[in-house]
């Protein structure tokens, strides 16, 4: 096999071990919707608490967004991936044999950081595949992650009412482990790494038609991050929209659903089903909309956060009684309009700045969506407490009705934040 062939083939199968890296990543994002009430039985957690252990995820992971992209941009990300696979796992197992919330936040917290390094492979994939690729390979990524949210969701589901939540948990960290050796053994940042021409080589006959990397320190990179004021509006967007997905999709649909509905685990399990879906489907659709039709990503993130303000906006006027294939619609346009088109955000944060500190201007960035996600959780949590609980432990219409409103304030900010940002699109356009 030639250099050529060898590299074409060969950066699949880093895609297909980084795939799985986001599907992990994407599981433990949803899971906590379908044992959400397990959880709080088995600790005795109120409404905010029970936010707080979900939430602690996005603690975990927000804290180590600086401290990923800087050691994605030094370690490298096959190391650093590893490394962080391994303390992911460990987390998970820890969260399924806790004996106290004590415990368990300190295992979801694990979590949450070993999965801060997932984004990392993005830099991987930028030194495999073309520059015109990376769009749509980020959106296959998080289509991987939304195969990930398939499991978290129905298939969690099946399996704790098979196994219980606690060797769920287990039995998943353990595999992480695995995954963790995989990527260490197999995975290689670039083509050179293997002594292979890299896919600009390839195409111009041996010479790399891009210009000498530019030579930047790592203060010079964040304070090029964190002074490029074009970079706030979409961090502003992607704080809202990340949270609203996350504290609803993420924690609170699944008991709205059993709640206001009667559902079982396993039957809301089925609809949120809707979150996988709209990432699978959703991701390599807004990237070939914003690449091949639109060609914009500003007006990508303005139209999501008006269908956001739309399906809130229902939601909030009417907490129950709708019908249930409407649910399905629902959760499936909000998951494609929030977390799917998170990847435009992403895109155009990456499109700001040079590939010399793309680790770090990711990173910089990621923080605040995954903030924003622990907050909303916490958040909708204590607002579901504020309301009178019936006798039957449910959660009441004017609570969900509550929480709906809190969601709709967030997503209309971030139409605005939409409006403000800048288009970056031409730029890739020409690079």
């Amino acid at each position: 096999m030639d250099n050529t062939s060898r590299v074409l083939v060969y950066r699949w199968v880093i895609f297909s071990i980084m795939a799985l890296a986001y599907f992990w990543a994407f599981f433990h994002r949803v899971c906590p919707a379908v044992v959400a009430l397990d959880l709080q039985d088995a600790f005795g957690l109120s409404g905010g608490l029970m936010g707080l252990l979900a939430s602690a995820y996005f603690y975990g992971y927000s804290l180590m967004q600086f401290p990923a992209g800087v050691l994605s941009d030094t370690l490298g990300p096959r190391k650093a991936v590893s490394l962080f696979l391994v303390v992911g796992g460990a987390g998970s197992i820890f969260l399924g044999a806790a004996p106290d919330l004590g415990i368990a936040l300190f295992g979801r917290v694990l979590v949450g950081v070993g999965a801060a390094m997932v984004f990392t492979t993005m830099k991987i994939v930028s030194q495999w595949f073309r520059v015109r690729e990376f769009s749509r390979m980020a959106g296959l990524l998080l289509t991987a992650g939304g195969l990930g949210a398939l499991a978290g969701a129905g298939p969690m589901a099946v399996l704790s009412d098979w196994v219980g939540w606690r060797l769920s948990f287990e039995g998943i960290g353990i595999a992480t482990i695995g995954l963790a050796i995989a990527v260490f053994v197999l995975v290689r940042n670039r083509p050179g790494e293997m002594g292979l021409p890299t896919v600009a080589e390839l195409d111009y006959g041996g010479v790399d038609p891009l210009p000498a990397p530019e030579q930047i320190s790592l203060w010079q990179g964040v304070r090029r991050v964190v002074t490029e004021k074009r970079v706030w509006p979409v961090i502003a967007w992607a704080f809202l929209t990340t949270g609203t997905f996350f504290g609803f999709g993420g924690l609170w649909a699944g008991p709205y659903l059993m709640d206001m509905y009667h559902m079982t685990r396993t039957e809301a399990g089925s609809v949120l089903n809707m979150i996988a879906v709209g990432l699978i489907l959703g991701s390599p659709f807004v990237s070939f909309v914003s690449d091949n039709v639109l060609r914009s990503r500003k007006q990508v993130l303005m139209l999501s956060s008006i269908c956001l303000v739309v399906i809130t906006g229902i939601l909030h006027l009417f907490p129950r009684g709708l019908p249930i294939a409407s649910l399905y619609v629902m959760i499936f346009v909000f998951t494609v309009c929030s977390s799917a088109a998170g990847i435009i955000a992403i895109t155009a944060v990456k499109e700001l700045f040079p590939l010399e500190i793309t680790g770090t201007a990711i990173g910089t960035a990621n923080q605040f969506p995954f903030l924003g996600a622990a907050l909303m959780q916490l958040t909708l949590g204590r607002l579901l407490d504020t309301y009178p609980r019936p006798e039957t432990g449910s959660y009441s219409a004017e609570a969900y009705s509550g929480m709906f409103a809190f969601m709709l304030i967030a997503v209309l900010i971030s139409v605005l934040c939409a409006f403000f940002t800048k288009e970056t699109y031409p730029d890739a356009h020409f690079r």
